[in-house]
């Protein structure tokens, strides 16, 4: 038998063990599925926007491979960290270890003011709306959103997501999932203008068509595109005419009709812009209570400050340089805001006990194989974000996992011939680890279930720990 661990239950942790289940070489595997929290899924659960309910399904895919048979679910036990298990003891447990632990850090912008009250990433803006128990306190029910103005720093997908949770309207949030007290901050935000802001043009915005169409249908809500900003952008302006280019990506194309259309009736700053839908397509009402404006070719140099918060954001602007990338142009201009959210991408945190590239943010391995100086550590493999960086969808791990899975097939004659623990499960709680198992899990879903019928909604997120630890302890349920 092979028994093999799997540190992380999001998409990549889960593909992996499915992998490993759809193999053949290997006819006798058991794969136990660790997570630090006591809940599977990863960033499905804890990443997605509560509105994304198709993506969010995606759990039942997940779901029906952590209730195979050959798998076991082992929340609630950490690896790495100073309470929970180093890498070499796990070592001793399993035959193999397979880590998928993600990228949880989020990138810093580095300009003064960055740490001013008012000033978030946009990770921990999505983790408090997703209900994620390491939040605590609602930081942003408290001092973030009595603010009128909001600046999202960034534009890939994590940019749409917030700015749209900021300007969808809270009664269109009940039917989900969102927690009680982010659900009570967002219906009485007094936010009415999100800027969207990327410091080089639309053709190199990192958002998806239909993340960024979503933002025409929102009900009471208006996108303002600058047309002086978008033609600025060559491919934007002539993306057929720019000799030698290389043909526009599709997803490119699609995103520069999008912002054509809301552009079409928008005169220069933007000040009389006009709404529209997808491609053009009329949009909420004129008079609509918020306001989504994009921006781009604007480089953020500092955070203004008043009365000892966040009231602004300094930006310097740019200009493309010819070589696909942007200068600047030595004019500035000030955006006021109460509320500024970094989404600038993710990075890999180094894991206790594993090698780490801080430079990639990432693992140093040979096909999923984790290398420790320079040489393959027996046994110590990698699959996701910290195997290959920040970088693809929720689909990418599945073809990132199965070439981990090919090494360690490859390696399983070698791995076999050493003893692992009979029963780890045993042996974790041999150390004072008190993990929770499936059955634990589907005791909280139940907590969550009554949670959301004792307030006349749908399944309710509990979002702390406590509260997560006593539903899956409760023998009752």
């Amino acid at each position: 038998m092979l028994s093999v661990a799997v540190v992380g239950s999001g998409p990549s942790g889960v593909y992996t063990a499915q992998a490993l289940l759809q193999q053949s070489l290997v006819p006798d595997v058991r794969v136990h599925v660790l997570d630090r929290l006591p809940t599977p899924y990863g960033l499905v659960r804890y990443g997605v926007a509560p509105d994304h309910e198709k993506i969010k399904s995606l759990q039942n895919s997940l779901r029906a491979v952590l209730e195979d048979e050959r798998v076991t679910f082992v929340g609630n036990v950490g690896v790495g960290g100073a309470d929970g298990v180093s890498p070499a003891r796990l070592a001793e447990l399993y035959h193999a270890v397979v880590y998928c632990v993600g990228a949880s850090a989020d990138r810093a912008l580095a300009v003064p003011g960055e740490n001013l009250p008012g000033s978030y990433s946009a990770t921990r803006f999505v983790s408090w709306y997703s209900a994620h128990p390491d939040i605590g306190a609602d930081p942003f029910a408290r001092d973030a959103l009595g603010a009128r103005s909001a600046v999202v720093i960034g534009v890939g997908n994590v940019a749409v997501d917030v700015a749209r949770i900021l300007a969808r309207g809270a009664g269109e949030l009940r039917r989900t999932d969102v927690p009680r007290g982010a659900l009570r901050a967002l219906e009485e935000s007094r936010v009415r203008e999100v800027h969207i802001v990327g410091r080089r043009g639309p053709s190199q915005a990192r958002f998806t068509t239909k993340e960024l169409r979503e933002l025409g249908a929102l009900p009471g809500a208006r996108v303002v595109v600058d047309p002086v900003e978008l033609a600025l952008d060559p491919a934007y302006a002539a993306p057929d005419d720019l000799p030698g280019a290389l043909p526009l990506p599709a997803v490119v194309r699609r995103n520069l009709e999008v912002l054509r259309g809301w552009s079409a009736g928008s005169g220069a700053g933007a000040a009389g812009a006009v709404p529209g839908g997808a491609g053009g397509a009329p949009g909420p009402a004129a008079d609509a209570g918020r306001r989504i404006r994009i921006r781009f070719f604007l480089r953020p140099v500092e955070l203004l400050e008043r009365g000892g918060r966040v009231a602004g954001v300094r930006f310097a602007r740019t200009a493309p340089d010819g070589a696909g990338g942007v200068r600047d142009t030595g004019r500035y201009e000030d955006v006021a805001a109460q509320l500024v959210l970094r989404a600038v991408g993710y990075r890999g945190v180094e894991l206790p006990g594993l090698p780490f590239d801080p430079v990639n943010g990432t693992v140093p391995h040979a096909a999923g194989r984790v290398l420790r100086g320079g040489v393959p550590s027996p046994g110590e493999y990698v699959a996701g974000w910290i195997k290959r960086g920040p970088t693809g969808v929720i689909g990418s791990n599945r073809s990132c996992a199965k070439e981990t899975v090919a090494s360690l097939l490859a390696d399983a004659a070698a791995l076999t011939r050493r003893t692992a623990a009979g029963d780890p499960l045993a042996v974790l709680r041999e150390w004072g680890l008190r993990p929770v198992e499936w059955t634990g899990w589907l005791s909280i879903e139940r907590a969550e279930a009554e949670l959301g019928r004792s307030l006349g909604r749908g399944p309710v997120k509990i979002p702390d720990w406590a509260g997560l630890l006593a539903a899956a302890w409760d023998e009752n349920r």
